[in-house]
């Protein structure tokens, strides 16, 4: 990662911290009277043992100061305590917020943009990613300002006590960041290459482990088995060069500090042997000037010291926020939604003027094109695979932004509210949607309140109630329709369109390639659950079975992007893209 890179995703952190303002402003507070109240403990301890050992002062008259000195510890933890607390707030708030501006970019995305990478991938960049910038607004940036903040404070009471001590720790202090930035360097490089490893681990993970039957099925689940457990091991060394980085900045860091500890020691030393007159101002050095100063010493460096090895927090960060960062600033196009409610009673007119549907970078995947669709009417949407037929899907339910103009009833698209409008639709895509959860809930998804009776005549005519009787409500499906065969899924997902049609007539029914992957015996009890939902309606659907184009009244034929054709089936039947597609259809079907 370039220097440029990396001060652009540090600046991009900073400007994170204006969600926790107010308690970062809380945490310095706290840290400069936990400053103030350290100063005040070495005062009174330096003064009440140069009153025992060189005034020889009686004990009993040293009791007040002694219970000053266990009273400014109790209030040191306590302050040490609410500052820990109130800069995990603050931290807390910023990884919400980082959390909600994901959440909100991926929902303006809609669902077509998340399929571009695995669940793992997206799971990753929600938790692991947004969680490792918490130490950086918990410890490193607190700890940052308090790391000049508190050393300034102890030169002000050092250098009127002896300028000589006050330019040594003043010397020395810099030797701390030197090294802490030496050390790392490679931090956030390595950081990064870990996050990279993790989010490859965890979508490799997720996806073998929901394909692990297929796997076994096809005996290959011992190289599967073999690739995680390279994915892991790479994981693991870049885990132990983040750890080696981190040790190794903290030893150094030590060592520094001392150090420069000792070179005060040892300038009191000989101070004190009359080795060295200079640094007291003509006074002499007194014990109270030497142990006042040395007492703070360890804690003048001990916040550059918690700096550096809180170092590592800065360069974890910025690893984690080189996908967040780079993720959020896409300059991707947003869904369109307006506030209009949609409003119809019957089935839906569509009409597509130079309609163009995008991509979420803006590539045009669709159009130019330009066709009208009357309410009632039964189409067909055929062309190979690729040319654009489920992105004009993808449109119609609002989940892909589009340029030139859609309009349902008349109405911009664009224009209307997304939950109004999808109220009146009925979908049924390739690969069904369900959600890990019970048959129940998968077959209700959506509905409030559905009496047993409705949800049965909804399993019979998707041909699914065989599923209910032999495994019940309550049995369990998992991600993306684990637990079910490719059949299963389809019906119960049939079911489920079905049952919520019956709720909330639809007027208007896209189908993308329902009955893909399944047998034959299948598809025409699927066909025929469909065929009188789809009578009265408009109805688009994908496929490639002529018998299923046949009970079309009308077609749309795409071929790379393009609207070639728009006929019934007896006028497009003679077409010549027809007769490449009809001639690469039957290319492409497996032989007997």
């Amino acid at each position: 990662m370039d220097k440029s890179r990396q001060r652009t995703l540090t600046g991009w952190l900073r400007q994170g911290s204006r969600l926790a303002r107010p308690w970062l402003g809380i945490t310095l507070l706290l840290g400069t009277l936990s400053a103030l109240v350290i100063i005040a403990q070495a005062y009174l301890l330096a003064r009440l043992l140069h009153g025992i050992i060189i005034d020889q002062q009686d004990r009993h008259s040293l009791l007040m100061g002694i219970t000053g000195l266990l009273l400014l510890a109790l209030l040191r933890g306590l302050l040490a305590w609410a500052k820990e607390q109130s800069a995990f707030r603050g931290a807390a708030r910023v990884r919400q917020g980082v959390r909600r501006q994901v959440l909100d970019a991926l929902q303006a995305r809609g669902p077509a943009y998340l399929q571009q990478k695995p669940a793992g991938s997206w799971a990753s960049l929600l938790l692991e990613q947004v969680e490792e910038l918490h130490d950086f607004y918990a410890r490193y940036q607190p700890q940052a300002m308090l790391a000049v903040l508190q050393p300034l404070l102890i030169l002000l009471v050092v250098f009127p006590v002896n300028w000589a001590a006050g330019l040594i720790l003043l010397a020395t202090a810099p030797l701390i960041p030197f090294f802490m930035i030496l050390t790392g360097i490679g931090a956030a490089d390595a950081n990064r290459r870990n996050f990279q490893a993790l989010s490859r681990l965890s979508a490799h993970f997720l996806d073998r482990l929901k394909g692990l039957a297929t796997l076994r099925r096809y005996h290959r689940a011992q190289a599967e088995g073999a690739a995680i457990t390279a994915a892991s091991e790479d994981f693991r060394e870049r885990t132990m060069e983040v750890l080696r980085m981190a040790f190794l900045s903290s030893a150094v860091l030590e060592f520094f500090a001392s150090v420069s500890i000792a070179v005060v020691a040892v300038y009191f030393g000989f101070s004190y042997l009359e080795h060295l007159n200079f640094g007291d101002y003509g006074r002499g050095v007194t014990l109270f000037a030497g142990l006042f100063v040395l007492l703070l010493a360890p804690d003048f460096f001990l916040p550059l010291r918690e700096l550096g090895s809180h170092y590592h927090a800065k360069a974890q960060a910025i690893g984690g926020a080189d996908q967040l960062e780079a993720f959020l600033a896409q300059p991707l196009l947003q869904l369109q939604q307006g506030d209009s409610p949609f409003l119809a009673d019957g089935p839906v007119s569509i009409e597509a003027r130079d309609l163009e549907v995008l991509s979420a970078d803006g590539q045009r995947l669709l159009g130019p094109l330009s066709f009208s669709l009357p309410a009632g009417c039964r189409t067909a949407l055929i062309g190979r695979t690729g040319a654009g037929k489920s992105s004009l899907i993808q449109a119609l339910l609002g989940f892909a932004p589009y340029r030139g103009s859609l309009k349902v009833n008349g109405q911009e698209l664009a224009s209307l509210e997304m939950t109004s409008w999808r109220r009146h639709l009925a979908w049924l895509r390739q690969n069904p949607r369900l959600i890990h959860g019970s048959l129940r809930d998968n077959l209700c998804l959506g509905l409030d309140a559905v009496d047993e009776a409705a949800r049965l005549d909804a399993l019979r005519q998707a041909g699914a109630l065989a599923l209910q009787q032999d495994k019940g409500w309550d049995y369990p499906i998992g991600e993306q329709a684990a637990g079910l065969s490719v059949g299963q899924a389809q019906r119960l997902a049939l079911a489920r369109t079905l049952l919520h049609s019956a709720q909330h007539p639809a007027g208007l029914w896209l189908l993308d390639e329902p009955t893909a992957s399944l047998d034959r015996h299948t598809e025409q009890q699927i066909m025929d659950a469909l065929a009188p939902r789809l009578a009265g309606p408009t109805s688009l659907m994908v496929s490639h079975r002529p018998e299923q184009l046949q009970q079309a009244e009308r077609w749309l034929l795409i071929e790379a992007g393009q609207l070639v054709a728009d006929g019934s089936p007896a006028e497009l039947a003679t077409h010549p893209a027809y007769q490449r597609l009809v001639i690469h259809h039957n290319a492409q079907e497996p032989r007997p």
